[in-house]
């Protein structure tokens, strides 16, 4: 029976990018777009509690509708999940396989970003996953710059121009450490960085997904 895996994203470009990541996998995709709270995250009355109350009741609502698992593509979502509440289904964090690909391999690594509400949630959550694993790594975070408004404003043409241009002179800049992407939305232009190879989510997420539906 193929396996529904239920989408949670706070963007909707991440519909295709997850589609383009998956389409080797026998699994039915359920999609689930809410671009409130990225777009509330820094308001005065943003708690940690309102994000994880609004996370847990969305992540309820997707297990309802009859899904086998759900994937949060969104860092900022897995940044805030709640590790006390009891969630009715089996929850991957886009970041995962990512970190275990991380944590497994012993270099030194250069972890891109665009969004900076993002950064601390996600270098935390790694250092917690290499904890957990007793392994030890070796990780500096990058922010790029003024890119992340672009894809809010709907300029994804501009958003990977300017991501692409980035990656040009990091890989000068740093010859000695590993590069890869955090977020989902820079995969593609990751994929497209012939010069030299950037680890991304297409890269590492199908295999990963398809060993945790295995074992559903």
């Amino acid at each position: 029976m193929i396996k529904r895996l239920g989408c949670f994203h706070a963007h909707h470009s991440n519909i295709a990018v997850i589609d383009n990541a998956l389409t080797d996998l026998e699994v039915e995709l359920i999609h689930f777009v809410d671009p409130g709270l990225d777009r509330i995250k820094n308001d005065p009355h943003t708690t940690v509690d309102v994000v994880q109350s609004r996370v847990n009741a969305t992540l309820d609502w997707i297990a309802s509708v009859h899904v086998d698992a759900i994937l949060i593509t969104c860092t900022f979502f897995t940044a805030h999940l709640d590790d006390q509440w009891a969630y009715p289904v089996p929850i991957i964090k886009i970041d995962e396989p990512l970190f275990q690909w991380i944590s497994n391999n012993h270099h030194s690594y250069l972890l891109l970003f665009t969004n900076p509400s993002t950064v601390d949630g996600t270098i935390k959550g790694l250092e917690n996953y290499a904890k957990k694993h007793q392994q030890t790594i070796d990780v500096q975070p990058y922010l790029i710059p003024n890119a992340f408004e672009l894809l809010m404003d709907g300029k994804k043409s501009d958003y990977e121009r300017t991501i692409f241009n980035a990656m040009q002179e990091l890989t000068k800049n740093y010859p000695n450490k590993v590069i890869s992407t955090a977020q989902l939305s820079m995969s593609s232009v990751a994929e497209s960085h012939t010069e030299r190879q950037i680890m991304n989510h297409y890269k590492l997420l199908a295999p990963y997904i398809k060993t945790v539906l295995s074992h559903l």
